[in-house]
């Protein structure tokens, strides 16, 4: 499960896809079956989270890593490139960006 706080050393990646609503069905099923499949099962995997708009053309995808080192080890991996290139397939982009939590606010009470 996600962390979100300040406190937390992981690394943070959001990664945004812009989609046509006819592809969305495709990427959407394909960014679960990365995640549950591949991603959650790789050395240093914490969690993820998929967000989508009421348009279905924008995809938010959010994972969190023990460490930066870990995520990247992910990039390179052979079956990541894989994915990558599907993803390029079913969206217009796709772009990975690797985030700090700098504030994170609870409700008052």
């Amino acid at each position: 499960m996600p962390v979100i706080s300040q406190d937390s050393q992981l690394q943070t990646v959001i990664t945004t896809y812009d989609v046509t609503p006819a592809n969305f069905p495709n990427l959407v099923a394909l960014l679960k079956e990365a995640c549950h499949d591949f991603m959650s099962k790789q050395p240093g995997f914490v969690g993820g989270a998929m967000h989508v708009n009421d348009a279905q053309t924008r995809v938010a995808n959010y994972t969190q890593w023990a460490s930066r080192e870990d995520f990247l080890a992910l990039t390179r991996s052979a079956e990541m490139q894989a994915y990558n290139a599907r993803y390029a397939e079913l969206s217009k982009s796709f772009k990975p960006i690797m985030y700090d939590v700098i504030v994170s606010v609870d409700a008052v009470s």
